[in-house]
């Protein structure tokens, strides 16, 4: 996922707020909770309704084109990210076709982006089963440090998510270091993920 094709993917995701979402494979409408698919080809995120997302339930269904994105995040514990030596505290990862690990870092102005060191990324890996299965495009391994609220957490989610948090940086932050608002939005925005998704998993 190149830093183009996640900035398209986040304005996308920002324009939909204002008007009623429709399916991008058949232009019917979607509910509020809906499955995405990942087009390769164009760099996008496209919104699916019910009856499309599970046509691409089977594998072989997007043509080597389009992908679904999971629905499944994990939490993990104890994973030591800081050996990744990423310079911020709220950072996702995303694994591309040709293996590279690219961190995207959320800001006012969208992402910032930089490729993982290879070693670093598998050493991280190797502690953890569901990192080591890390979907390309589709999968992000998300970390937060907590700072300056405290606590910590760490997650494999659908690459989605990180686009809803991306959006919702961007429209919160204010001033040089984010102001107290975008804290509690981000602080939120983790407690969704606990409510929505699975309990603390294991690393192998």
């Amino acid at each position: 996922m190149t830093a183009g094709a996640l900035r398209r993917a986040i304005r996308r995701a920002g324009q939909r707020t204002a008007t009623a979402e429709r399916c991008g494979m058949c232009a019917g409408p979607v509910r509020p909770e809906h499955r995405h698919v990942w087009d390769r080809q164009d760099g996008e995120l496209l919104c699916t309704c019910t009856p499309c997302s599970l046509l691409f339930e089977r594998e072989a269904a997007g043509a080597g084109r389009y992908q679904l994105v999971p629905a499944r995040g994990r939490r993990l514990t104890g994973l030591p990210a800081e050996e990744l030596n990423v310079p911020v505290g709220l950072v996702f990862f995303v694994k591309q076709e040709d293996g590279r690990m690219l961190g995207h870092y959320p800001s006012p102005l969208g992402t910032t982006e930089s490729e993982i060191d290879a070693a670093a990324w598998r050493a991280v890996a190797a502690r953890s089963s569901e990192l080591a299965e890390l979907e390309p495009r589709v999968e992000a391994f998300l970390v937060w440090t907590g700072m300056p609220r405290g606590g910590g957490q760490q997650w494999v989610v659908p690459v989605d998510d990180c686009f809803r948090l991306v959006t919702l940086v961007r429209r919160h932050w204010t001033g040089m270091s984010g102001g107290s608002a975008v804290w509690r939005e981000i602080a939120g925005f983790f407690d969704d993920l606990g409510r929505r998704h699975a309990q603390p998993s294991g690393n192998d």
